[in-house]
C-alpha cells in the first residue's frame, strides 16, 4: 500500500471519528451550522508524513553545499506558494467537520435517543385515483365485480333455500291444511311461501295422505338436510341473482397530503436571562428545529422574543437578544395565537409551540393568562423549557405551575435544563410526549 492509499484510509477514519451526536448537541458549536446543513466536528487523526532525523553532522540536508544548517535562519519566505507574488493561493484546505442534512440528522437522532415520531399529513396537495377498491351500485359493465355478485346471490340462496322433500312430507300429515303446514314451517324457521305449500299440498297423491299421524311423528322419522349438505350432494345448480346484488368497482380517491409543520419558538429575553441561560435555550431549540425540518416535507418557523411585551424576530436575532425589562410570558402566547390563526390554520398545519426561559414571570400571569392561552391554542405539542443553571430561583415558578395544571392533557410537556448535560434528555422528553390525536 502506497502513501496515497494510506492518506485516503486516514481520511476515512477521520470521517468515522466525527464527534458523538449527543456530545455535539451538549457542547459543540451549533452556530457553525445553517438551517439546511449541520456541521459536526471530526476528531482529527494525524496524517502520515516523512521526517528526517536531525544529526549533528553528515548526511543529506545537513548544511553541505550552501544548504542552511540546523537552527540557521533561512530568511523571508519566497514567492511561489500563491498565484502571484505576495498573494495567497486559491485552493481550499481540508474541512474538519462532517456535514449532514436535517433529514439525516433526524434519522440519527431517532436512533441515538430512541425516538419514533411519525409526522402527520394535513394539507391536501392533490387528489389522485388509487386502486379499484371502492364499490358502487352503478357503472360500466367492464367494472362489474362478479365475485361480489356471486357472494350476494349465494348468501341469499343459503338464507332462503329449504329442504323441499322435508316440507312435502309435512303435507302428508293426517288432517292438516296448507295453512297449518305453513305455520308449522314458520315455527321451524323454514323460509317457504304459503303459495309453494299449497302447490305441494295439491300434488300429494291421495294414497299418501295421512302417512303421518302428526308433525312430531313425521319429524322423528324423516331426516332434514341442510342447504350445505344438499350442495355437497347434488352440486350447486343455480344461484339467484338480483339487480340489487350488482356492484361495480370504482377507483378510490386518494388524497395526497403534505406533511407540513410550523414551529413557534418563544424565548424570554428579560434582564434575568443571562448568557448561560441563553446558551441552554439555543442548545435545546436548535436541534429541535433541525429535527422537525428533517421529519416534515415543509417546515416553517416563527420566532418570538418577549420581556414584558412580545415581538416577532428573525432567527438570526433570536438567540442573541437581551433586554432589561420585566417578564410577562402571556404577551408571547397572545402574539403566537394571533400569528397561528392568521397564517397557519390548525386544519392545514401541524403546530409545535416551544417556549423557554428561567420560569420567572409577573405575578399571577401564568395562572390567569398563560395556561388559558395554552389551552386555547390547538397544537400537536406545547413545551416549556426551564433554564436555571445551578437550581431554581425562589420566584421561578412558571414551569411548575404549567406542569401542575396541564401535564394530564397529553400534548403539554415541561422540561428542566440546568446544564448542557440535561439538553438531550429534555429533547427526548419533548419529542416523545406528542399527543397521537390531531
Amino acid at each position: 500500500m502506497g502513501l496515497r492509499e494510506d492518506l485516503e484510509r486516514f481520511r476515512e477514519v477521520g470521517d468515522e471519528r466525527r464527534q458523538d451526536l449527543k456530545e455535539f448537541i451538549r457542547h459543540g458549536n451549533l452556530g457553525g451550522s445553517g438551517p439546511d446543513s449541520i456541521q459536526i466536528p471530526i476528531k482529527i487523526v494525524d496524517l502520515p508524513e516523512f521526517a528526517y532525523d536531525q544529526l549533528d553532522k553528515g548526511g543529506v540536508g545537513q548544511g553541505q553545499g550552501g544548504t542552511p544548517d540546523v537552527g540557521q535562519p533561512v530568511g523571508r519566505p519566497q514567492p511561489g506558494d500563491g498565484d502571484e507574488e505576495g498573494k495567497p493561493g486559491e485552493e481550499g484546505g481540508e474541512h474538519e467537520y462532517y456535514e449532514m442534512d436535517p433529514e439525516e440528522f433526524a434519522q440519527e437522532l431517532d436512533e441515538e435517543l430512541g425516538l419514533d415520531l411519525e409526522p402527520k399529513g394535513k394539507q391536501v396537495v392533490e387528489e389522485v385515483e388509487g386502486d379499484f377498491t371502492e364499490l358502487t351500485r352503478a357503472g360500466p359493465n367492464s367494472t362489474l365485480d362478479f365475485e361480489q355478485l356471486f357472494k350476494r346471490g349465494l348468501k341469499r340462496k343459503l338464507a332462503m333455500d329449504f329442504d323441499e322433500d322435508y316440507v312435502r312430507e309435512a303435507c302428508k300429515v293426517a288432517g292438516v291444511t296448507p295453512r297449518e303446514v305453513f305455520e308449522w314451517a314458520r315455527g321451524e324457521r323454514i323460509l317457504v311461501s304459503q303459495a309453494w305449500i299449497e302447490d305441494a299440498f295439491s300434488d300429494v297423491p291421495e294414497d299418501e295422505r295421512g302417512t303421518w299421524g302428526s308433525f312430531e311423528e313425521m319429524m322423528e322419522n324423516v331426516e332434514r338436510t341442510t342447504t350445505l349438505q344438499r350442495i355437497r350432494r347434488d352440486g350447486l345448480q343455480s344461484v339467484p341473482f338480483r339487480r340489487e346484488d350488482e356492484r361495480y368497482r370504482h377507483p378510490e380517491v386518494v388524497e395526497k397530503k403534505e406533511k407540513n409543520v410550523v414551529v413557534v419558538n418563544i424565548r424570554d429575553v428579560s434582564g434575568s436571562m443571562r448568557e448561560q441561560k441563553r446558551e441552554l435555550v439555543e442548545r435545546t431549540f436548535t436541534p429541535l428545529d433541525w429535527y422537525l425540518t428533517g421529519k416534515y416535507d415543509n417546515a416553517e418557523f416563527v420566532y418570538i422574543a418577549h420581556d414584558a411585551e412580545a415581538w416577532r424576530v428573525e432567527r438570526e436575532e433570536f438567540f442573541g437578544i437581551r433586554s432589561g425589562g420585566g417578564t410577562k410570558i402571556s404577551s408571547a402566547y397572545e402574539l403566537a395565537k394571533a400569528i397561528l390563526e392568521e397564517e397557519y390554520p390548525w386544519a392545514e398545519w401541524n403546530r409545535y409551540v416551544f417556549a423557554a426561559g428561567d420560569s420567572e414571570n409577573s405575578s399571577n400571569d401564568t395562572k390567569e393568562r398563560v395556561i388559558p392561552l395554552m389551552e386555547e391554542i390547538p397544537a400537536n405539542l406545547h413545551a416549556y423549557v426551564e433554564t436555571q443553571p445551578g437550581g431554581n430561583a425562589i420566584n421561578a415558578t412558571h414551569a411548575e405551575e404549567v406542569e401542575s395544571a396541564l401535564s394530564d392533557t397529553g400534548n403539554v410537556v415541561v422540561a428542566y435544563v440546568k446544564s448542557p448535560e440535561d439538553v438531550t434528555d429534555a429533547i427526548y422528553r419533548i419529542l416523545s410526549t406528542e399527543d397521537g390525536e390531531d
